[in-house]
């Protein structure tokens, strides 16, 4: 199992319940941030334009609220990288083609 050094993946608890399902544990070096560069971007935005913004009440609120941004970003928000496409008509394009039954 690969991690970051993040407390939640360093403690005691956590390493031992992966160790005792047979599972090694690989934890990524200081700085790792490039490898998976992609995600760590979509979560800036998520933290920069949706939660940094609004007070939740709760957990729910909240959830329900990242959600909402989350199907607005892969549906209708264009992005300058993918030529000003939506991730989901990137994703559509890439879909095999399926007949419908008659």
């Amino acid at each position: 199992m690969n991690t970051d050094q993040g407390s939640q993946f360093t403690a005691h608890e956590f390493v031992q319940t992966v160790k005792d399902r047979g599972c090694k544990i690989s934890m990524d070096g200081r700085g790792a941030w490039r490898d998976n560069i992609f995600v760590e971007r979509l979560w800036r935005s998520v933290k920069y334009e949706r939660v940094y913004l609004y007070a939740y009440d709760s957990v729910s609120q909240a959830r329900a609220s990242i959600m909402q941004y989350v199907v607005w970003y892969n549906r209708l928000r264009p992005h300058s990288s993918l030529g000003k496409k939506t991730p989901d008509e990137i994703y559509n394009v890439m879909l095999p083609t399926v007949e419908q039954a008659a």
